[in-house]
């Protein structure tokens, strides 16, 4: 009977929430103990939060919040500006479907309160929606990520390789979700993941789901969840064009409204393709015809489903019809555009071997990469 006991979802539950009580962590969007939370801010860390780290969405979600307080107010907001205050986050399909699900969401007058309605809107996943129902509205929903994910295969001792055991162990959290507090259970099996049950040397001692945790007992804790080998990641090749005009001041476009980098700001460039174009290929990409001189290296840049190298080519033009979606823009000003980590890789590049632009309105040019 203990051993029953100590398996006994209620039991696991209680435990868990009693050491949540002690040991929560204080994050900025998490609403003070007894007070409810904020459904704007519980979505807005969590699109944030998808692929990124604590440390890291920490100060962008303190700045977009100051910035536009209320989700009326980022749905008032020109996407130009929100993609550029997302402009070093990643995965930037996010940042459109945050601005549209805003929308979405003012028009209806509020977050839906239900996973099924959460679902409805740009940009939510099921962990997603589950994560808001359960954080924002005390709903039983089971939120599986990463965190979730290594506790309950090592509780339960699944060793069936992810992605494949998902479901399993999908099935297996979504038993031990409580009525009774369900938002801050969603929040301490994220906490227990991030502090304790890490993916290196849990501290198994200090763990509330010790005594219960299968994979403890069998001494394979370490060793789970395990992982299906990654295939190895595919490079591609393509070249930059940093263009300028006598001025100083830069080229660039704005990309495609789908796809990869969608509706960012970026430098014209060529495909990006298994292997590097020949000079004739990169002439022919060239959004403008000029006399093109290589720079000395090159950009790299990792993409989660494959490896980039581009090469960086200079061109300079005195008189140009733009093309449709370029604009020229002064090195000094690159800082404010909405430009990709990529992008300001290649910025970061190109001015490190670009001569000084030329005075600009009688005054000597400033090159500011402090944004970048």
């Amino acid at each position: 009977m203990a051993e029953r006991s100590q398996v006994d979802p209620d039991n696991l539950a209680a435990r868990l929430l009693g050491w949540y009580d002690h040991q929560r962590r204080t994050l900025p969007w998490r609403a003070a103990p007894g007070k409810p939370a904020d459904p704007y801010a519980v979505w807005l860390s969590e699109i944030m939060l998808q692929q990124t780290t604590v440390a890291t969405v920490g100060p962008y979600f303190e700045h977009f919040l100051a910035r536009w307080p209320t989700v009326d107010d980022l749905a008032a907001a020109p996407l130009d500006d929100v993609l550029v205050a997302w402009a070093g986050l990643g995965y930037y399909a996010r940042a459109r479907n945050l601005h549209a699900a805003a929308k979405a969401v003012a028009a209806l007058g509020g977050f839906p309160r239900d996973v099924a309605g959460l679902r409805a809107l740009p940009g939510i996943g099921p962990y997603t929606a589950a994560a808001i129902a359960a954080i924002a509205f005390d709903v039983p929903a089971s939120a599986m990520d990463g965190n979730v994910e290594r506790v309950i295969s090592r509780l339960r001792d699944v060793r069936a390789p992810l992605p494949g055991s998902k479901k399993t162990l999908a099935v297996l959290a979504e038993a031990l979700v409580p009525r009774r507090r369900p938002g801050d259970y969603a929040q301490a099996i994220m906490d227990l993941g991030a502090t304790i049950c890490s993916p290196r040397r849990p501290a198994c001692g200090l763990c509330p789901w010790s005594d219960a945790c299968a994979a403890r007992k069998a001494g394979v804790a370490e060793q789970l969840p395990a992982k299906a080998p990654k295939p190895e990641r595919p490079r591609r090749h393509g070249v930059a064009f940093w263009i300028t005009r006598p001025d100083g001041a830069v080229l660039l476009r704005r990309r495609a409204e789908k796809g990869l980098l969608g509706a960012m700001i970026e430098v014209p460039s060529s495909d990006w393709g298994p292997q590097m174009p020949t000079p004739a290929q990169a002439r022919a990409a060239a959004p403008v015809t000029a006399d093109w001189q290589p720079l000395a290296g090159g950009v790299e840049h990792v993409f989660t489903h494959f490896a980039l190298r581009l090469e960086v080519w200079r061109g300079s033009v005195a008189n140009l019809a733009l093309p449709e979606g370029a604009r020229w823009v002064h090195p000094g000003d690159l800082g404010g555009e909405a430009l990709p980590s990529v992008m300001r890789k290649i910025v970061v590049h190109a001015l490190g071997q670009s001569p000084a632009p030329a005075a600009r309105r009688g005054r000597p040019a400033k090159v500011r990469t402090g944004g970048i």
